[in-house]
């Protein structure tokens, strides 16, 4: 029996959580689930992408729980897209999000044969949007 079932979420550093979390409401509709902030200042953000959850933390927040060296755009991250991959690249487009990689064939974590859409957010982290066949 696999002990781990899957990501419950994934925490990125950004310099701006305000720029950060309203790309992300705009490009995908993305809504707060938590937030943690001190003296009325948002530290830490969590946004639910569809099914999966970001952790959004402001650079420089002061919390001992993170990564050693917190760094805007050193995520690489992908979320399952539930369409064609073809809607993926126009909603990117729609929105004049240059896309990084054009789609291409990869496999899913589970094998399944999927194509892929690449692009980056204002931090520069690569984001890659799959959909499986």
């Amino acid at each position: 029996m696999d002990l781990i079932s899957g990501f419950d979420h994934v925490a990125i550093t950004v310099a701006d959580i305000e720029l950060t979390c309203a790309f992300y409401a705009k490009l995908f509709g993305a809504r707060r689930v938590a937030e943690y902030a001190r003296a009325g200042k948002v530290l830490v953000r969590q946004i639910a992408v569809g099914s999966a959850v970001l952790s959004i933390h402001q650079l420089g927040n002061g919390i001992n729980l993170a990564a050693i060296r917190p760094t805007p755009g050193s995520a690489d991250f992908c979320l399952r897209w539930n369409d064609s991959i073809a809607s993926a690249a126009k909603l990117l487009r729609d929105h004049e999000i240059p896309i990084v990689e054009t789609p291409c064939a990869r496999r899913t974590s589970e094998g399944r044969p999927s194509m892929s859409v690449y692009f980056s957010d204002p931090d520069g982290n690569l984001v890659e949007l799959m959909a499986a066949d």
